[in-house]
């Protein structure tokens, strides 16, 4: 049974050997894991027979078992520095390989001594010699010496080498010092069954180590320090409490109920402990951080310019880094930070299959064209780290930058950046849907703009073109001619302002919110209302109540739009009968101060209120509709809303501009 056992585990690490050796013969850490694996492979074989065998057979492939395991040092030293030093086995240093070659001679010399096992040893009854002790103390030493070498080496390196031998030292160290322990238990119980574990445990931690070092995926060795203790505090505690309960349950319930209610406690204190140890380690305190601050740039932002800034200025946090890219776009091509990659681009296509890349992960695997070619696009940007996220619509690629403390970006950290990537893709694609809705209403307002446009030029068109066909006729007709010359002036005035404001409405000027006090804006402007209502015969009131007045906005802004709002009142109170007045009056509200403009006209009929802030769109015969439409952009533009009162018979209209107190969050 026990050589089954062992021949399965050796063929597993012959196999494993192999694998490392395939992905990529061409890195002498492959090469060095590879006859590594043959050397594991040649000694669980071994110890297979040593087990397998009594009598002077057993004792004999136990000597061998012994001597092959003296040369395993020997070969993580060339692993070591392989990883360390960057250098093929045969150009390592002499010296040191001679040591080494003559520390091993020496533990094998051991195994061929009578003093190793007596010859009258047994199963039942072992006899170990004092060179069998000396042969083990050796081989700890050598793995002693092993470890300080590696951890004096680990702290002058960097990068991924800093990490793979981080790695090689923790799996050494645990394989070793579980070998030896199961030695040592055996001989101080008497218990020939845990030798039988051996090969289990250094096959578990071998091929956890070659694994590790070999995959694509990064890993770092204190991280899985860390999770594999927590994960064990966690078995232990939820074992020891299972048990405690069993014994409970079993005093007052049945045995079948008893074990059901265990098993459910034991659930459910794992999935409680599984979240407060997670806190309590604080895994990846900075993926929490940067999806926090993700969501809420999604949140606060829907502009895509506003978006990538804001997304951009998370990555370089999250990574640690000076800098970050993010390309978008579809099938066709993708943009971003200055770049342009077309949609069947090598890295485009690559990234696609490969889902993520770095440039250690490349390294890793076997060279293929797509692989150079990503390669290549990293080390020209600068980037640690490359994912990529697609949804229905948009394919977005994200990267970071080299960390400044030049440490690889390991598997973890990747997960996190495609998490970081999904988010940025779904924010990106509402941003563009949102795009082309306001592309399509700009297209339907461009059709409305020109139907109005036609009808409001073709009027002062027809009068001129009529005055222009009676011309030749009543030319010596000096009433006439004052007419013609008058009309023409007006007609073309009325062209002329509708142009203005075309253009207003088309590209507004840029306005700047800072903080400053509304009321002095307004009494600056009062003296063109008041002398436009006192020439029309029009009361003019100004109730200035709000105290504080400071805002956020921009001055001009403020004037032409209250000139606009009192302007329209005039002009829609001049043609009423009986009370004519207009006022302007301010007050605090939550968040802001409340400019309304109300009059004694009309009013503003159910109709038209939902067109009301779009262009062409009056209440008055005069005028072009596009005062209003040019109020509404302005204050969006200046985080400040206009609304008007709903209507009410006999009670005019009241226009309500809120300015806010703060700047914009955006």
């Amino acid at each position: 049974m026990s050589f089954n056992v062992a021949s399965i585990v050796a063929l597993a690490a012959f196999g494993i050997g192999f694998a490392a050796y395939w992905s990529n013969s061409s890195r002498t850490i492959n090469r060095c894991f590879g006859s590594a694996s043959l050397h594991v492979a040649l000694w669980l074989i071994c110890h297979s027979l040593a087990v397998d065998n009594v009598g002077p057979a057993g004792q004999f492939w136990l000597r061998v078992t012994s001597a092959v395991g003296a040369f395993l040092p020997f070969h993580l030293w060339f692993v070591k520095e392989a990883i360390a030093r960057s250098l093929s086995p045969f150009s390592a240093r002499w010296k040191e390989v001679a040591l080494w070659m003559t520390a091993s001679a020496v533990l094998v010399g051991l195994t061929t001594t009578e003093w190793f096992v007596a010859k009258q040893s047994s199963r039942e009854a072992p006899g170990f010699g004092w060179a069998y002790h000396l042969h083990n103390a050796g081989i700890v030493v050598a793995y002693a010496t092993l470890c300080f070498q590696a951890i004096r080496q680990v702290r002058r390196l960097s990068g991924v080498n800093r990490l793979e031998l981080q790695i090689v030292l923790l799996g050494a160290c645990a394989t070793a010092g579980a070998v030896l322990i199961l030695i040592v238990a055996r001989v101080a119980l008497n218990m020939p069954v845990l030798v039988n574990m051996q090969p289990l445990v250094v096959l578990v931690f071998y091929a956890g180590m070659v694994v590790a070092i070999n995959t694509h995926r990064i890993f770092d060795a204190r991280q899985i320090l860390v999770v594999a203790g927590r994960n064990a505090l966690l078995v232990a505690i939820v074992a020891l409490a299972a048990l405690v309960m069993q014994s409970g349950f079993d005093e007052i319930v049945p045995e079948p109920f008893g074990l059901l209610a265990t098993t459910a406690l034991a659930l459910w204190l794992a999935a409680v402990l599984n979240d407060r140890l997670s806190r309590v380690f604080n895994f990846y305190p900075e993926a929490v951080s940067a999806r926090q601050a993700a969501y809420t740039a999604a949140r606060m932002e829907s502009r895509r310019e506003g978006l990538e800034a804001a997304f951009l200025s998370v990555l370089k946090g999250w990574g640690q880094a000076d800098h970050a890219l993010i390309l978008l776009g579809t099938k066709d091509g993708l943009q971003g930070c200055g770049l342009e990659l077309p949609g069947d681009a090598t890295v485009a296509r690559a990234l696609r299959q490969f889902r993520w890349v770095t440039p250690e992960r490349l390294t890793r695997e076997r060279a293929t064209p797509e692989r150079v070619e990503l390669a290549e696009f990293l080390h020209e940007h600068g980037l640690g780290v490359l994912v990529i996220g697609e949804g229905p619509t948009l394919t977005a690629l994200v990267g970071v930058g080299v960390a400044a403390s030049r440490r690889p970006f390991t598997y973890p950290q990747v997960a996190q950046l495609t998490e970081l990537a999904s988010i940025i893709e779904s924010a990106m694609e509402r941003a563009y849907f949102s795009v082309k809705v306001q592309h399509a209403e700009q297209l339907a307002t461009v059709g409305l703009l020109g139907a109005s446009l036609a009808h409001e030029i073709r009027n002062p068109l027809v009068s001129i073109k009529t005055f222009v066909q009676l011309l030749p006729t009543h030319y010596q007709d000096p009433a006439f001619r004052e007419k013609f010359f008058r009309l023409i002036g007006h007609e073309v005035d009325r062209i002329d302002r509708l142009t203005v404001q075309l253009l207003e409405l088309a590209s507004p000027r840029a306005y700047q919110a800072e903080k400053m006090d509304l009321h002095p804006v307004l009494r600056a402007s009062l003296d063109l209302v008041t002398t436009k209502a006192a020439e029309k015969r029009i009361e003019f009131h100004a109730e200035f109540d709000a105290e504080p007045d400071a805002i956020f906005s921009d001055a001009s802004a403020a004037k032409q739009v209250m000139l606009n709002l009192c302007f329209n009142a005039i002009q829609a109170v001049e043609s009423r009968e009986g009370e004519r007045w207009v006022r302007v009056a301010t007050r605090n509200v939550p968040g802001g101060v409340e400019m309304a403009v109300a009059d004694s006209g009309p009013g503003i009929s159910a109709e038209i209120r939902p067109r009301l802030f779009q262009p062409f769109q009056s209440t008055k015969s005069t005028g072009f509709g596009l005062g209003l439409a040019i109020c509404s952009d302005i204050l969006a533009n200046l985080n400040a809303t206009i609304s008007v009162d709903p209507f009410a018979p006999g009670a005019g209209a009241t226009f309500r501009v809120v300015f806010p107190c703060q700047p914009s969050s955006s």
